[in-house]
């Protein structure tokens, strides 16, 4: 039997996990954990390019943890850990930027983006995209779960893997970006033109919704959803439609159901008011397991730590040869082991 594709991919810990994240990659990971070797990662050395409250962070890494499980991510079928617990990662991703082109980095368009809101830029804003590719050729992952904006840093680390077997012998393989056919991009419910993000979720009560939001709130945001004067219910990528494209794009990820499918649901709708309504009632309905989990999950205060310790253990040991292969090819002697003291 062939052995099974690996798959890694990292969420941070800052912000809340919202429904653009779940049905964009979280559910996408959770179907595919029986035929995939799948590698979770709350990368919380991420979170560190900007300043953060040391004990939020740790209580967010858990939180975290604490989702990604309600949401399905058995631990008995894939790893979830922190990144700061396996040290490889930030060894390895020092190593990468030393043969890393400042250039390349130049041109990451999150390093724009996030630097134009910021009176001073920390350099860790410039490098975390070697410290990403660092986190996925540690595992030599073949898949990467990725949103389409996230695209460019899975084939900056193909770049960065390419450079680097150029430069010391083939060594890492080449990642490629998976992105899901549905619910890749979910856009803002009060700005359908930009992405839901964790960003604006935190500054605008109804920009999103979070996986853990009450029904009432859920009910109350998509009642505030912007949409158009056209009153035609129907997919478009007219960017003026931007709004009902994107209630429809939900309600199809939520019941995986196929485009005519959706449109017939619709078909005797009484306006924009019936689509708001049943769109977040299926969202509700698809989120009531996970927040119900979570309520469950976050009785146990040590659970989140043995899953994270156990899933940590099994990640040392499974990228120890990588990074002793590494070590060697450079030229670095790395820490002693016990046969040599």
């Amino acid at each position: 039997m062939a052995p099974k594709q690996i798959v890694f991919s990292g969420i941070q810990p800052t912000g809340e996990i919202h429904l653009g994240n779940y049905l964009g990659a979280i559910q996408w990971w959770r179907e595919r954990l029986d035929e995939r070797d799948s590698i979770f990662c709350v990368v919380d050395l991420h979170a560190i390019t900007v300043t953060q409250d040391p004990a939020e962070l740790v209580a967010a890494t858990r939180r975290t943890v604490a989702v990604l499980i309600a949401c399905g991510l058995s631990p008995a079928k894939c790893l979830i850990y922190a990144q700061s617990q396996v040290v490889a990662h930030a060894e390895l991703g020092w190593i990468l930027t030393c043969t890393t082109p400042v250039g390349w980095l130049l041109r990451m368009p999150q390093y724009h983006d996030k630097g134009k809101h910021q009176a001073s830029v920390g350099s860790g804003l410039l490098l975390y995209p070697v410290l990403q590719a660092a986190d996925i050729l540690l595992f030599n992952a073949d898949f990467v779960p990725t949103g389409e904006d996230q695209k460019a840093h899975v084939e900056l680390a193909r770049d960065i893997a390419g450079r680097f077997n150029n430069q010391y012998g083939q060594f890492f393989k080449l990642p490629e970006s998976e992105v899901p056919e549905v619910g890749a991009r979910i856009m803002g419910i009060d700005d359908p033109l930009n992405k839901m993000s964790k960003s604006s979720l935190a500054t605008t009560p109804h920009h999103g919704i979070g996986l853990l939001d009450s029904p009432e709130k859920i009910l109350s945001t998509f009642r505030r959803a912007v949409t158009d004067t056209a009153g035609v219910i129907e997919f478009s990528d007219d960017e003026g439609r931007a709004g009902v494209n994107n209630l429809l794009t939900i309600y199809q990820a939520c019941t995986r159901k196929t485009r005519e499918q959706v449109l017939g649901d619709f078909a005797r709708a009484r306006g924009y008011g019936d689509l708001k309504t049943k769109v977040a009632e299926v969202v509700i309905e698809t989120l009531r397991p996970i927040r119900e989990a979570y309520d469950e999950l976050t009785h146990d205060q040590g659970l989140m730590d043995r899953v994270m310790r156990e899933g940590a253990e099994a990640a040392i040991a499974r990228c120890g040869d990588t990074i002793r292969d590494v070590r060697k090819r450079v030229g670095i002697i790395g820490p002693p082991t016990s046969a040599s003291r």
